[in-house]
């Protein structure tokens, strides 16, 4: 099973206040350490809303809102996509990121293949691995 792991943005991030030596020597050593289990697949960090943009879909229109975004608690400062066998070691290995007391994730599977049932046509398929191969090659 495929997670994302969502780091939410805080005061700090939004501010654009890069993190300290010893915060990104602890997050390299975690990093570390997942790669080696075969964990992670993807990790980032994000720039703060002030550099991003929204756009919303009303309709046949398109509306962008360019940042910074107010803090509501649905930004988002970085992400890891891990893989794990069940929401639980996903829960455990993030329970051990070296994050301060203020800090707050989100845990949420990622949908494969077989989660959509027959509205993922054999052509669906044939499409969706054929760009996945692409993708993985750039």
């Amino acid at each position: 099973m495929r997670f994302m792991v969502i780091v939410k943005a805080d005061r700090n991030s939004e501010a654009g206040v890069m993190p300290s030596t010893q915060l990104l020597t602890a997050m390299g050593k975690f990093n570390e350490e997942m790669v080696k289990a075969g964990v992670m697949l993807a990790g980032e960090g994000l720039h703060p809303s002030s550099k991003g943009a929204r756009i919303k879909f009303p309709g046949k229109g398109r509306t962008v809102s360019r940042g910074p975004f107010g803090l509501t608690g649905d930004l988002v400062a970085g992400f890891w996509l891990i893989q794990v066998k069940s929401l639980d070691e996903a829960i455990e290995w993030m329970k051990r990121a070296p994050f301060d007391d203020d800090s707050e994730i989100e845990i949420r599977q990622v949908f494969d293949a077989e989660d959509f049932g027959e509205a993922l046509t054999p052509e669906l398929r044939e499409q969706e691995q054929r760009l996945r191969a692409q993708a993985g090659k750039k």
